[in-house]
């Protein structure tokens, strides 16, 4: 666990989470997943968190480990066809985790979601952080809906709305 990336969690505080990620900005990314979720039986969730706290940070927990244990949390694997989609970010780090149940995760596989992230993580290097979010709803979208197509009924399992931590 290096000192600087203890400092940047030190200082990155809930007020940059907001500056970020202001009431509308979170409200036009839930409306994204609620239109993404209608082409497809996949549950996505979005949660951004803005730095770790306390033992986990000196414990020097990733990110990804965190993004299993929100996602765990959350009970994004307890869907019915095991195909629930976390999008994690650590702001601090800068870091995006994609986290998808066993039912889609076996049909895309860890170099698809990381392609994603990357593609996410590009976008928030110019500050571009609604687009970067929007884009990955849409990319896992696309897994999801040629997986698991939508069967005309609305079972949404898991809530839209993005979660700030």
């Amino acid at each position: 666990m290096g000192i600087a990336r203890i400092t940047k969690h030190l200082i990155v505080h809930r007020w940059q989470v907001r500056k970020l990620f202001p009431p509308p900005v979170l409200e036009r990314i839930g409306r994204a997943i609620t239109a993404c979720e209608a082409s497809h039986r996949g549950q996505i969730r979005f949660v951004v968190e803005g730095a770790l706290d306390g033992a986990p940070l000196f414990r020097g927990q990733s990110a990804r480990e965190r993004a299993l244990d929100v996602f765990s949390q959350l009970r994004i694997w307890d869907t019915e066809h095991n195909n629930g989609v976390l999008i994690y970010l650590l702001l601090a780090d800068r870091d995006v985790e994609i986290i998808a149940d066993r039912g889609i995760n076996a049909r895309v596989g860890s170099g698809g979601w990381e392609q994603i992230c990357r593609a996410m993580e590009a976008q928030f290097r110019q500050n571009r952080f609604e687009e970067g979010v929007i884009f990955g709803i849409r990319a896992i979208g696309k897994h999801l809906a040629q997986h698991f197509p939508g069967d005309g009924e609305d079972a949404n399992e898991l809530p839209d709305a993005p979660v700030v931590l």
